[in-house]
C-alpha cells in the first residue's frame, strides 16, 4: 500500500518550493494530488497545477455528491475562500505513493480518511521573523499586493500551528528550512526510507 507524503507548515516556510522540488524529483516517483480552492488565482498560477480553481457553486455541488474529504473556510478581507480536498479519483494507494500539501487541519482530516499509517507528515519550520520577511517579499511581487490578507494569514498560522496542535496531530519529526538544499536532502532521505 502506498503512502501520502503530506507537506505542511506555516505560510512562507518554503513548503510550496519544497513541494515543487519533491514533485520534480523523478527518483522519488511521487504522484501529486491537486487540491481545490475558491480563491482567485495568483499571478503565475495555473488551474490544475497549484489548485483546481472552482466556484462556490462547484464546491457545494461536490459536497452534495459526498466527494469532499475535508474543507477549510477562511473569512478573508476579500470574502470567504475555501480550500478543500476531493475524492475525485486522483488517489489510488495500490498504484504508488503520493505528495500533497496543506494545513494542519487538512492533514488531520486526511489522516482520519486514509489512516495514520498512510499519511506521513513533512512539517517544515522557519524562524518567525524570517517567515515574515519572506511573506512581504513575495507579496510585493504580486500585481495587486494584499498585505491585509498576508497579516491575517500570518497571525492565523501562529494560532493554528501552536505547539499543542502540532503534538496533538501526532507530528514528531520537523524539517528546518534554514538552508533549502539541506532541508530537501533530509526530507528526501526520510521519504526514501518509508517507500
Amino acid at each position: 500500500m502506498g503512502k501520502i507524503f503530506f507537506v505542511l507548515g506555516k505560510s512562507s516556510s518554503g513548503k510550496d518550493t519544497i513541494f515543487g522540488r519533491l514533485k520534480m524529483d523523478e527518483s522519488l516517483q511521487l504522484n501529486t494530488i491537486v487540491g481545490y480552492t475558491t480563491r482567485p488565482m495568483r499571478q503565475g498560477e495555473q488551474d490544475g497545477v497549484e489548485y483546481f480553481f472552482v466556484s462556490r457553486e462547484k464546491l457545494e455541488e461536490l459536497k452534495r455528491a459526498g466527494k469532499v474529504i475535508e474543507c477549510r473556510d477562511y473569512n478573508t478581507v476579500h470574502g470567504i475562500w475555501s480550500y478543500f480536498t476531493v475524492d475525485d479519483g486522483q488517489i489510488d494507494l495500490a498504484e504508488g505513493n503520493y505528495l500533497y500539501i496543506g494545513t494542519l487541519e487538512s492533514f488531520e482530516a486526511m489522516v482520519r480518511f486514509y489512516g495514520k499509517d498512510v499519511v506521513v507528515p513533512i512539517y517544515v519550520e522557519v524562524e518567525t521573523g524570517e517567515r515574515l520577511e519572506r511573506a512581504i517579499q513575495r507579496e510585493r511581487k504580486q500585481a495587486e499586493p494584499k498585505y491585509a490578507e498576508l497579516c491575517r494569514r500570518f497571525l492565523a498560522d501562529e494560532e493554528d500551528f501552536c505547539e499543542e496542535n502540532i503534538l496533538k496531530a501526532g507530528i514528531e519529526q520537523r524539517f528546518e528550512n534554514k538552508d533549502l538544499e539541506v532541508c530537501i536532502e533530509e526530507i528526501t532521505k526520510m521519504i526514501q526510507g518509508k517507500q
